[in-house]
Parts: C-alpha cells; structure tokens; sequence
C-alpha cells in the first residue's frame, strides 16, 4: 500500500499529467502499438499544409503561429491560429475541424423514421463554394456550419479520430430530426409517427380526476377518441437538437471504444463544438476548453469547464455508490490535506459528496487511503492521473502501476448552451471566441475580451483576414516571447508551453440567418 501511495504522490507530482506523453501508440490494453492508426496525424486539413509545413510546425523551440492562408477556406470568414506546445509531446496534440453539414430527411418515408443513409456532409474543404447556409429545395434538406475543437492527452490518436468523425455523428442525429426542426410552428410530438396536437395547450388533456368523473372525454366514452390521463411537457426545439449533440457525443465515444481493438486510438480528448443551426447557436462541451462570445464589449460565456475540482461532487458520489472502483487504494473523502498515521482517532476537516462546506469527523484507518481527488486547481487530479473529467476516449486509462481504470469516472456528456443569433444586431467586431485550455491557462476571459476589442477596430471592416489576424494576436499574447526563463507574455508573467488553437468566429453573419 505504501509504495503505491508513493507512486501516485509521484505521478501527481509530475510524473503523468493528462496530456504530457509523446507517445501515439500508448495507453495499453487494445490499443497497443502493433495496430495500425485510424487516422494518420496531421495538422487540420482547412490549414493546407504541406508534409513538410507540417514538420517544420513541430518546432518546439520556434513555436511558428499556424494561420489560415486563405480565408475563403472557412465560413463566415472565421479566422484560426495555432502553435505546438513548448515540448511537452512530440506532437500537437489539438486538434480541429470545420465543415458545412447537409441534414437530408429519409426519402419515400414518414418523417419520423430515422434513416442511416439519407445523411449526407458537405465538406467546406478546399474550398469554400457552397458555404451559405439555405435549404436544398431538391433534396428538402438543412445546412449547418460545424466548427470544433479538441485537445488530446497522452497522445494525438482520440484528437485526431474525433476531429474526423464526431461531425458524421452530429449529422446522423440530426439526420432524425430535421423534418420536425423546420416545422416549427408545431411543438415536437411526443411519439414519432403521430399526427401535430393543434389543441390549445389548457386543453390537450383531460386530468386523472376528470377522466375518472366520467366527463366528456374521458377515457372510453363513445363520443371522442382516447385522451391521455396526464398532462404532457412540451419539449421546445430545440430541447432536441441538444440531445441530438449529447447523443453524438455518446456515439463517438463508443466508437472509439469499438475500434481500439482494431485500431490505435491513443489517449482521449476534450471536445468543444459549435453548430449554427437554423438561426441559433448551439455550444456543446465535455473538458476544459472555452467558448465565450464577446458582443459590444460584453462577455457572454457560452460554456463551462469541467476538472476534477468543478466536478467533485459528482465524482464522489460515483465512488460511494460503487467503491469497488476505487480498488481498495482511494478514499472517496477529501481532506484539506492528505491525513497521516499519527492522526488517527483525532477529528479532521472533511468533505463527502453531499457538502459544499467543511465539517469534522475522526480519523479511521480508510482515510489514509489516497484521495479520489488530490490537488488544487489545474494541479487537481482524478486518481493522480487526469486533471480533465469529460470528454472522449481514455478507455485504457489507468491508475500507475495498478489495475484501475479510470474510465468509469469520466464522462462524454456535454454540457450544450443555446445562443439566438436573431435576438441581437451583430457588428462586426462582435464574435465568439473557440480555444483550448492553452489560452484560457495564461489570459482571463476579460484579458481575451480587451485584447480582441482593441486589435479588431484597428482592421478595416472589409478586410477578410482580420478575423485570422484577430486570432493570431490572441495565440501570441498567450504564447508569449522565449526568454532566458522560459515563454513570458506581459507583466513577465509565464506564458502557455500547451498546444493553443483559437477560432474567432464573426458574428455579424448570423444577421442574415434571423
């Protein structure tokens, strides 16, 4: 017990941090190196980088900023930077992609029949014909621009994989609703194949009471068809379209579970993705990246993160509901700092997972177990292991030098926000910033919203570079200059050494979606 206690100090410490490894092939389990990728690595295919560019990208030392070189290659005139982590992997290990979807209903059937094969994707790659979004009058299908972000730990494989799927899984679920989305005069039914209710809503239903009183209407009276008992929820659009992600999300990650056994998929990844459909926008998240919207100087945050520390309570809960997980070496508990020997039978600080504050209890012989949750910040781990708890892959995770898994405490569910593009006149310094934790690390939300509201007035509104340029700035503020101590961005203060990717996405281009 001891020297595995020893060990996990010693990954906590630095030994395994989610993200440190250089390695494409680790992970163990299925995915070992004698199987052959799923995807070859490389750089985000909207950037049009040669092999060579590619390789001359990994420069650790130089870290060159990767801009978009034509910006006809991304919608709405979105612009994109990136640059490689200081050496903390041989690879970048971020991730992204940016398509156009085609949602096509099933022909020859009722709406409500889900069908696999009617989806069809429109890549907006290499170029960017057919890049406004608008009904397809010949097949009655619904366009809508997909941007995403992933950020890979211990290796590129789930980055690289996700970047490549996860949107044919956002497409298929909405594959299944789309004929319902557009009628949206009428509330959702709540069994495919039904006829719409245009009742009013105070008289959809008849209550229990009612129907046992016999009164018109009630159930089994020769005069009007059956009613139901119980008064229905009405589910609002777009209530489905954000179960459409949540359950993209899921599929992807059950994939990429299937393949592992065919294929490498190395590590896991974060996963941030915006969808514009139908006049909103939808941010679906499951890690640690950010999306926030910057509208007139304001900030509007459009996601949350999700650590070891956000998460605590349900983490907690999970290992008390089934300790088993913990493989008799973690405490669920936390502590303000790890318990010793000497204080057994003396009364501590603690913290289970139905409290937010601190209470006392006395010391046992199971507190001086490892805790579930160690460290503060972006220093806080799950099981000394992973600082992130959403997102996909890591199926062959485990604690160091043990046979615990720590997959059965992460999960692929995003948490999604709805943002109406009609419910304001956007300018055109009005956007929504995409990044991955390598920004977010070293430049606050406010320092991002300054930064971007200084650098975009001085671009002329015409120029269709200055989102990319608004984007390159961002990467360099947090990037920072390579000196005698390391990476400094202002006020001397260290800079990121992680991968950074940051999307600028205008705004102004949903005016003409409301």
């Amino acid at each position: 017990m001891l020297t595995r206690v020893k060990s996990a100090v010693a990954n906590f410490m630095g030994g395994i941090m989610a993200g440190s490894s250089g390695s494409e092939h680790g992970g163990g389990g299925c995915g070992g190196s004698d199987l052959p990728l799923r995807f070859p690595y490389g750089r985000p295919e909207f950037l049009g980088l040669s092999q060579d560019e590619v390789e001359c990208s990994a420069d650790h030392i130089a870290r060159p900023i990767l801009i978009l070189k034509e910006t006809r290659r991304l919608p709405w005139a979105t612009g994109y930077a990136e640059v490689i982590n200081a050496g903390k992997s041989t690879h970048n290990e971020d991730q992204a992609s940016c398509e156009v979807l085609t949602v096509k209903k099933k022909a020859g059937a009722i709406t409500s029949t889900p069908n696999r094969n009617s989806a069809k994707r429109r890549s907006s790659l290499p170029n960017g014909e057919g890049l406004q979004l608008k009904e397809n009058s010949e097949s009655e299908g619904v366009s809508c621009h997909y941007w995403s972000l992933f950020d890979g730990h211990a290796g590129s494989g789930a980055a690289v994989v996700a970047s490549r799927l996860l949107q044919h899984h956002v497409t298929e679920q909405l594959q299944d609703i789309v004929e319902i989305l557009k009628n949206s005069a009428v509330l959702p039914p709540t069994c495919l194949g039904e006829e719409p209710d245009h009742t009013p809503a105070n008289s959809r239903t008849l209550t229990r009471a009612a129907s046992l009183r016999g009164g018109v209407g009630a159930p089994g009276s020769p005069s009007t068809p059956p009613t139901r008992f119980f008064t229905e929820k009405k589910i609002p659009h777009e209530c489905l379209v954000i179960g459409a992600l949540e359950s993209a999300f899921k599929e992807m990650d059950l994939q990429i579970e299937r393949e592992r056994s065919s294929y490498s998929i190395s590590g896991g990844c974060t996963a941030l993705i915006v969808i514009c459909l139908l006049g909103k926008l939808y941010v679906a998240n499951a890690g640690d990246s950010r999306a926030i919207i910057i509208r007139n100087g304001e900030i509007i945050p459009m996601s949350s993160e999700f650590t070891p520390e956000t998460e605590r309570q349900r983490l907690q809960y999970l290992a008390f509901m089934q300790p088993h997980l913990l493989g008799n070496e973690f405490t669920h508990l936390e502590f303000p700092r790890r318990v010793q020997r000497k204080e057994l039978g003396k009364k501590m600080l603690y913290r289970d997972f139905n409290m937010t504050g601190w209470a006392y209890k006395t010391i046992e012989d199971d507190d001086l177990k490892f805790p579930l949750i160690y460290g503060e910040g972006k220093k806080a781990r799950v099981m000394a292991t992973i600082g992130v708890t959403r997102g996909l892959g890591d199926h062959d995770l485990k604690v160091h030098d043990s046979n615990i898994y720590i997959k059965p405490f992460l999960s692929s569910a995003p948490e999604v926000r709805v943002y109406d593009l009609s419910g304001y006149e956007h300018g055109a310094d009005d956007v929504l910033i995409l990044a991955t934790d390598g920004l977010w690390d070293v430049l606050s939300n406010e320092e991002v919203a300054e930064a971007v509201t200084q650098f975009l007035p001085n671009c002329d509104p015409d120029d269709p570079h200055r989102y990319t340029l608004a984007a390159q700035d961002l990467v360099m503020r947090a990037r920072g200059v390579l000196k005698d101590r390391g990476w400094r961005i202002s006020n001397d203060r260290l800079g990121s050494g992680d991968d950074i990717s940051v999307y600028v996405i205008p705004l102004i281009h949903g005016n003409k979606l409301s």
